[in-house]
Order: structure tokens, then sequence, then C-alpha cells
């Protein structure tokens, strides 16, 4: 059978390649939890994507176009089957939400089988942050364990997807509200719940993430690491690596509220 396993992020290949499981491997290495969005993901919009993730991650040219637009042309090709591997964070679940979205644009979904392996928790690991901390017998177990998704869990992507691309906490809530049955994407109100939390912005201007991290500054965690620990240990849902938390942490130093002390 000719499969795609789409994998959000290089953390889950090692263990990955593990395992017997056969088919092409798409690996995903955008972030759509950050920067600018839009309805179709057109040229315009990788466009886009390609200059905003240059200047927030001082990315090398030519390296959005190796790491991402080259892989994507692997959906080119004809499958009879397509899992996504995606986590419950808010990093990994707005991921899927554009996965779905491109999907529904550049592949004729009557053709292959989707199925979703989507965990947020594994039996015997502690502290289960990803599936990067999994080797190939147990990402099996989890194959083993995937979810068929249906015509209502993209209509549920779609609509989650045009909301979330607002960055409208109240419009967003009220989305969440009124949406009584999620499918398959049974992971995915949490972590837009998150989302919410992260639009409201507080009286001195700053949004959750950056609020948190000010509170870690002034309990007298001043290093760039200690930082990122604090900020895992307490709000894994969002799912941030350093170079996103970067982000908050240098819109905190311009502001002059925190100083980092070199490590």
């Amino acid at each position: 059978m000719n499969q795609l396993h789409i994998l959000n992020g290089d953390a889950t290949l090692t263990g990955f390649n593990q395992t017997g499981l056969d088919g092409e491997v798409l690996v995903w290495r955008e972030v759509f939890s950050e920067g600018p969005l839009s309805v179709r993901l057109d040229a315009d919009f990788w466009t886009r994507r390609a200059n905003w993730i240059s200047n927030a991650f001082e990315d090398a040219a030519g390296s959005y176009q190796e790491n991402v637009l080259l892989e994507l042309e692997k959906l080119n090709e004809p499958y009879e089957e397509i899992n996504l591997w995606f986590e419950f964070d808010l990093h990994c679940q707005v991921n899927l939400l554009g996965v779905m979205q491109l999907l529904k644009q550049e592949v004729n979904l009557t053709a292959p089988a989707l199925y979703l392996i989507c965990p947020d928790s594994f039996p015997g690991v502690e502290n289960f942050k990803g599936m990067g901390q999994l080797n190939g017998d147990q990402l099996e177990d989890l194959y083993d364990t995937r979810l068929h998704l249906t015509e209502y869990d993209f209509i549920i992507a779609t609509e989650a997807w045009k909301t979330y691309i607002q960055f409208d906490a109240e419009a967003l809530q009220q989305w969440i509200d009124a949406t009584p049955f999620w499918g398959s994407l049974h992971l995915l109100k949490p972590a837009l719940e998150a989302q919410v939390k992260r639009l409201q912005v507080s009286s001195g201007g700053l949004n959750f993430i950056e609020q948190k991290l000010l509170q870690f500054y002034q309990n007298g965690i001043a290093t760039r690491n200690g930082l990122y620990q604090s900020f895992w240990s307490e709000a894994p849902i969002y799912g941030m690596g350093d170079a996103e938390l970067d982000i908050y942490l240098k819109r905190l130093e311009d502001k002059l509220l925190i100083k980092l002390i070199n490590e």
C-alpha cells in the first residue's frame, strides 16, 4: 500500500525510523502557532510565511525552501493512505489544522484513507511531552490506535482554522462554546482554549505567555534556559520550543522588563 506519514517536526523522525511502518515520510517543519496566517495556503501565503520565518528565527536564505516547501512537494504523489502524526499542544494542533486545510486544497480526499495519531499521554511515560520521547515499538503501538478522519472532521478543522486566524479571543471562545462535538479532533478544544488565554492582554499590554515569563523572572529566574524550563513545566499545552519562546523574551527585553543573565 502506498502510504504517506506526515510527522509534526523532526523530533518524531528518529523513533519513526525505528518502526517497521512502510511509506513515504513528510516532515512538517512549520510553526503556524506563530506569525501571519490566511484562509488559503496559496503561493502568496507561503511567500509571507518564508519572509516571516527568516526574520523571526534568523534562518539562512533558502532554508525555508529546503525544509518546508520541498517537503510539501510530496503531496503531489498519489497515496492510498495518509497518516497525520500530531500531538496535543497548541503548536501541534494549529499545525494540524493547517495541514488539513492544505490537504483539502491540494489532494483528492476521496482517494486516500486519512488517519490521525494524536496522543496526549503514553503508558509508562511520565510527563509526556510528545512523540519524540517514544521509540519505534511505542510509535507502532500508537499507529494501531489511530483514528479515521471523516468529512465532519475536515468541516470542524476548516471552521476552527477560519476562526483561529482572526486572532480574536471573543470570537474564538464563542466558536468553542458553540461546538458540541469534536469528532476525531478530540484534543483540539483544550489547545484552542489555551489560545484564547494567549490572546487576552493585561492592562500592562502583556499576553499570557509574556506574563508567565515575567512572573518567573520576577521570582528570580533570569537565565534563558531557566525560563524555558519553568514555562515548559507550567504550561505544556502551548508546546513551544526555545526559538518560539525567544520571540516573547525579546518583547520583554525590548520593553526593558527583563534583563537576562548569560549562562
